[in-house]
């Protein structure tokens, strides 16, 4: 099949032509982060108003890219959540009304189940992981531990008590004076920082259960700089994020452990940090297992991420009129626990 999916849960806007779930033939994506960066995060009314701007130039665009015309379409798809419900609406009624005009089957998809099964896309510069393995997502609105048993079908193991872990680097770099996203910056002044100069708290370290907590790390970093005005920068941001990946790996080795998987899968936009994915490689592969990252442009908001999940949901559906789906059938298929249905997407870096 050749899938029209469109992503636009929070201040990207994007669209992308998948074939058969696994190969992208365009991605193109309009980012709001100029737009947002005055403001330090994302508002959600500008947001969505961006979102109404720029979408249908976004879909021209994928299809120019590809080669396609909408006749070419064998099925519709967007993100139904989670995410901010204004900009979930402008991706989600695009996609369905194309899908009504061409009489071709439409989709809600799980922006989380995307963030999963985003490394199933073949391109040749990145190893499958083997069914079934640990998944990881790592953003600013989650930080979530999943057991991927196969495509569709997942168990919820552990998740933040408080704030993900990509909020937490954004509210840490506006302490800082840093420019938004804040996750970019902190990862390039860490480089010139040692991490070991400052003992930042490893939340939860001790917990025999896999959730996460950095509300009380967040509380630390904010304390040092009140207690140390003449605080170096590079300093807090590489100690900081070294207590970040620690706990992540810690934690997600654990759930490898008690699942007796041997693949690892990070993935959100806080899987492109260049510390997390070095220390991930070498921690993991000490203690046998694979981790796996997909290139950076498909961990950041995308709608090429949702194209596996697109070409599972779509070929079980052959008509749009005998089959219309429904955002809550899209959230149920991590419906394990209803827990995985919450939440939302403020920031997803």
């Amino acid at each position: 099949m050749l899938n029209l999916i469109i992503e636009s849960s929070c201040d990207e806007t994007s669209a992308a032509l998948v074939r058969d779930g696994t190969t992208i033939l365009s991605n193109a994506v309009a980012s709001q982060i100029p737009v947002h960066r005055r403001y330090g995060g994302v508002v959600p009314e500008l947001a969505s108003r961006n979102h109404i701007r720029d979408i249908h130039k976004v879909i021209q665009d994928a299809l120019n890219d590809a080669g396609c015309g909408l006749d070419d379409i064998d099925g519709f798809g967007a993100t139904a959540g989670p995410g901010l419900v204004g900009s979930l609406i402008v991706g989600i009624e695009s996609a369905r009304t194309l899908a009504m005009m061409y009489n071709k089957p439409f989709v809600g998809l799980n922006h989380l189940e995307g963030h999963l099964t985003a490394v199933l896309i073949e391109d040749g510069s990145f190893p499958q992981p083997t069914f079934p393995y640990l998944g990881i997502i790592v953003s600013g609105g989650h930080t979530d531990l999943y057991h991927v048993l196969e495509v569709g079908k997942y168990e919820l193991l552990g998740r933040t008590r408080d704030d993900a872990a990509g909020e937490a680097f954004d509210k840490v770099a506006k302490m800082l004076g840093l420019s938004y996203p804040g996750g970019v910056e902190i990862d390039a002044l860490a480089k010139k920082g040692n991490p070991k100069a400052i003992d930042f708290p490893r939340p939860m370290w001790t917990r025999k259960n896999l959730d996460f907590s950095f509300s009380g790390l967040k509380t630390a970093v904010l304390n040092y700089l009140k207690s140390n005005p003449d605080f170096c920068t590079e300093d807090v941001c590489a100690s900081f994020q070294e207590a970040v990946v620690d706990v992540l790996i810690m934690k997600t080795i654990t759930a490898a452990k008690s699942k007796h998987v041997d693949d690892i899968v990070f993935s959100g936009g806080v899987a492109c940090n260049s510390r997390l994915r070095e220390a991930a490689q070498q921690r993991c592969k000490e203690a046998g297992f694979r981790a796996l990252f997909a290139p950076v442009e498909l961990c950041t908001d995308n709608a090429a991420m949702l194209g596996p999940i697109g070409e599972y949901y779509l070929s079980k559906m052959p008509n749009y009129f005998e089959n219309t789906p429904t955002r809550a059938q899209s959230n149920m298929v991590l419906g394990v626990n209803q827990r995985t249905a919450s939440g939302s997407e403020n920031n997803h870096r």
